[in-house]
């Protein structure tokens, strides 16, 4: 089996590596000449581990053998800021918190666009003030992003959207956001040392955030006081149904957190990088445009989900954008008891690989998705067309070697949420600017030069700017 080499103690060398790469913010690019060494790899920072890019010894974690591992160290690492959730929760608390967010996407599904339709007015008339006011009408679309998700989002959990307060309270909550969600990607990275790891101001950036939920999280269940359940689960379904399920305010809170980073972050990224990279190839658009006249949605704004359905291509760039720019770039597991991986051991690399209880097995699925073996000599080109026919899907042992939302029992409940409400944004933006194009003097080099900025997901530290007329 192939082990990283290292010099110091622990290997923290390889750790020093890492970090001093953090600046140029290349730092996946930077860990590609040590993962790419073998689909199965030993390492030894901060303990013994392995690091997989082997789509067989990944389903096995996440599905076949689901029960020989844990979160670990990821448990303490978000706890500070997200609480007790489906992020950093095991076992039965982790299968009642499960369920209690599945009913409330089963009912989102049932219920149509609607929801998102403000949302996405709001995000155009933003853009558009951005482009009347810019000197040059560039306009960088990632921060529009982040307030449309945010929006959707405390929209579904809290019965009321964000712009609702005051515009210096929605700034302070998204610098505290964004701070302590820095921080807890760190601490996740320093698995066990997390507990070290806090920094001045993320305390307070925390417990902004925790305060700020549960301003809404008081609100809603003070109103089913007054008012009544039924009343009160019109107005605030998400939250009330929490409550009925926990009956623990805290506890709500900590479950609207955890829904809120991943329906916040995730989708907002998706968003960016397509457009990232649709402007960079302008007959991407031209295709999408066309494939939306083809169902006559060329001006529509009432757009429903069976329409949505219709745009097979545009499901082929949220595909290519997720394969290039996963939502959760790396991920790690502890085992719970001693088990076996079925690939990696050996000297070719196929023998199984005897796993001690309480190693650390991690993958990256960013290396994962940018694996030739997996996607071909073009794997690191943005090429919707590879999804088209579903020859990929299909294709003999990808299995987990697409992880577009993750997989097995942890697969993400908001998955159809996440796609209709970025695909919605993606219509209306390509209805209302169908001249969209790159700015003259932006860079459009090989995918992978980008530079980008990893957290608990994957962002653009470019942003997506374009020019709309």
């Amino acid at each position: 089996m192939a082990t990283l080499p290292y010099k110091w103690p622990f290997a923290l060398d390889l750790l020093k590596a890492q970090y001093d790469a953090l600046p140029d913010k290349h730092l996946l690019e930077f860990q590609t000449k040590y993962i790419s060494t073998a689909p199965t790899i030993r390492i030894d920072i901060l303990g013994e581990g392995y690091i997989l890019t082997d789509p067989a010894n990944i389903e096995t974690i996440l599905s076949t053998r689901f029960e020989d591992y844990c979160l670990g160290s990821r448990r303490m690492g978000l706890l500070p800021l997200l609480g007790e959730g489906i992020f950093t929760q095991d076992g039965p608390a982790w299968k009642h918190s499960r369920e209690l967010l599945r009913r409330q996407f089963a009912r989102l599904r049932d219920g149509g666009l609607t929801a998102f339709g403000p949302h996405v007015d709001e995000l155009l008339h933003a853009i558009a003030d951005e482009a009347k006011t810019s000197a040059t009408g560039l306009v960088d679309l990632q921060p529009h992003f982040f307030e449309y998700t945010l929006g959707t989002t405390t929209d579904l959990l809290f019965g009321e959207p964000h712009s609702s307060l005051p515009k210096a309270d929605r700034d302070a909550l998204r610098d505290h956001f964004d701070y302590a969600s820095l921080i807890s990607a760190i601490r996740l990275r320093l698995v066990e040392l997390a507990f070290f790891y806090r920094p001045s101001g993320f305390g307070e950036a925390c417990k902004g955030v925790r305060a700020w939920a549960m301003f809404f999280a008081d609100k809603a269940l003070d109103y089913m006081e007054e008012h009544g359940e039924e009343a009160a689960s019109e107005k605030y379904a998400f939250i009330v149904d929490l409550w009925k399920g926990m009956h623990n305010r805290e506890l709500v809170r900590d479950q609207l957190l955890h829904v809120l980073i991943a329906g916040r972050d995730t989708t907002a990224c998706l968003l960016t990088w397509t457009f990232f990279h649709l402007v960079r190839n302008p007959r991407l658009v031209e295709r999408l445009k066309e494939e939306m006249a083809a169902i006559a949605l060329s001006g529509s704004q009432d757009i429903t989900r069976s329409q949505i359905q219709q745009l097979p291509f545009l499901r082929c760039c949220l595909n290519e954008t997720l394969r290039l720019y996963p939502q959760l770039p790396v991920n790690v597991r502890y085992a719970t008891r001693n088990t076996v991986l079925p690939k990696g051991g050996g000297p070719d690399g196929t023998a199984p690989v005897f796993i001690h209880k309480g190693y650390g097995v991690g993958w990256s699925t960013y290396h994962l998705h940018r694996s030739e073996a997996l996607y071909g000599p073009d794997a690191r080109v943005y090429r919707p067309e590879r999804w088209e026919d579903g020859e990929l899907i299909r294709k003999a042992g990808l299995g987990a070697g697409f992880l577009d939302f993750h997989a097995g029992p942890r697969v993400c409940l908001g998955k159809d949420y996440a796609i209709m409400e970025a695909s919605l944004a993606v219509v209306r933006i390509l209805q209302t600017y169908p001249k969209i194009r790159l700015p003259p003097n932006e860079p459009n080099g090989p995918v992978g030069t980008e530079k980008q900025n990893l957290t608990i997901v994957l962002s653009s530290a470019e942003g997506a700017k374009v020019l709309l007329a």
